[in-house]
């Protein structure tokens, strides 16, 4: 018989993201980064791959992010709104943990599970800083697809992606319950 934990479960049923743009400094310090990191990893890794790995960006490194899409984004055929929105969430960024996947070569265990673990690693991360009393998103943007940037910006090699930024940071306000999904129409049962 499981244990059940009922305070788990009411987290996981009221979790919700805080939108970047409403969080603020104090950041968690060093020695609390590097437990949620920690945590985070503790994902579904199929032959022990580890494809995946993180980039803790602060300060200087995320003000050298806005730049480079400020200069990126008009020569992508961006407009200035659109430019200036995914420069934006990196100016004000607290602390953000770009979370890439890089897929080891298999014979077991496809690139795209792989990629899936990476996923995985971006939805632990999230959901560990919120149970922790940080406020935390998910973000990605044209720039988490955009090659010069991934390059230029984060030195990612030819075979890795940007899965997610995950930005965590004090929440100053706590954003409204939004609809969710009806599980009875998203859920098939098969019983043979």
């Amino acid at each position: 018989m499981p244990r059940h934990r009922p305070e788990l479960l009411d987290f996981f049923l009221t979790r919700r993201s805080r939108p970047a743009k409403t969080l603020v400094a104090p950041g968690p310090e060093e020695a609390e980064l590097k437990l949620l990191l920690e945590a985070a990893l503790r994902v579904p890794d199929h032959g022990k791959l580890e494809p995946w790995r993180l980039i803790v960006l602060q300060d200087a490194a995320l003000n050298r992010l806005a730049d480079l899409v400020r200069s990126l984004g008009p020569k992508a055929g961006l407009d200035a709104a659109k430019t200036e929105k995914q420069a934006d969430a990196f100016a004000r960024g607290v602390c953000v943990v770009a979370v890439v996947a890089c897929p080891k070569a298999s014979d077991k265990i496809p690139a795209s599970e792989q990629r899936d673990s990476a996923a995985a690693a971006c939805m632990s991360l999230l959901s560990t800083a919120l149970a922790t009393g940080w406020g935390a998103n998910w973000l990605t943007g044209w720039a988490a697809h955009d090659r010069g940037f991934l390059t230029k910006g984060l030195d990612l090699a030819a075979g890795e992606n940007l899965v997610g930024f995950i930005h965590i940071g004090t929440e100053t306000t706590t954003p409204p319950e939004r609809p969710r999904p009806d599980v009875a129409a998203l859920t098939q049962w098969m019983d043979r």
